[in-house]
């Protein structure tokens, strides 16, 4: 009975130690026929992923054939991102460089949350590698991996909480005035154009009624 017990007590034991090294939080495994960008379409939590992909034209090239591994960055991952660089979301849209970002994002062939490596590297669609860090929290580069394995049709998702900045980004000073950006959900400051200006409107309909009074 001793024996039998003590079985079971090391069992109950591995089981919780290899619960616990478990380093990802993975999607459940399910048919799909959305393609990634149908997936992020569908998540509010990607609304802003979603439309720097339409401003950097990058949308087509995703519901492509593929296989592709997206590493794609939340909404709040973006704001950290406008914090650190002291900008707005339209101006981060406004980018020339945008697309070397998003493309630094993206991994050509299907790679699974088991095929990662610790030290691994990976070629990204940008042409610079990314590094993979899974001695403790998994991370790619220095962002955490939160989520992974979202099956697509053409592909897969992991979800990280950085973005992912490549060496040959440059930030650059944009005319907003100039540049048609992508609505991303952040109210900036056209909100307080478009008040300023029907406010002006306004003003005027007074002094022309008072005048044809």
């Amino acid at each position: 009975m001793k024996k039998v017990l003590r079985y079971i007590l090391s069992l109950a034991a591995m089981l919780t130690l290899m619960m616990s090294i478990t380093p990802f939080t993975t999607a459940a495994a399910e048919e799909t026929d959305d393609d990634i960008v149908e997936i992020a379409l569908s998540n509010d939590d990607f609304s802003i992923l979603v439309s720097a992909l339409q401003k950097a034209e990058l949308v087509e090239a995703l519901q492509g054939e593929g296989p592709f591994t997206v590493f794609a960055p939340t909404n709040a991952a973006f704001e950290k991102l406008l914090g650190e660089l002291d900008i707005t979301a339209e101006e981060l849209l406004a980018q020339p460089d945008l697309a070397k970002v998003l493309t630094y994002h993206v991994v050509s062939g299907k790679v699974l949350a088991a095929d990662l490596s610790d030290g691994m590297t990976a070629a990204t669609l940008n042409e610079e590698e990314l590094t993979f860090d899974l001695t403790g929290t998994p991370m790619v580069n220095d962002s955490n991996i939160t989520t992974t394995d979202i099956e697509a049709s053409n592909g897969v998702i992991h979800v990280i909480d950085t973005i992912l900045v490549p060496s040959n980004f440059t930030l650059q000073e944009v005319d907003l005035e100039t540049e048609a950006v992508a609505d991303t959900g952040i109210e900036g400051n056209s909100l307080l154009l478009v008040s300023i200006l029907i406010t002006g409107a306004m003003l005027l309909l007074v002094v022309f009624k008072k005048k044809a009074v």
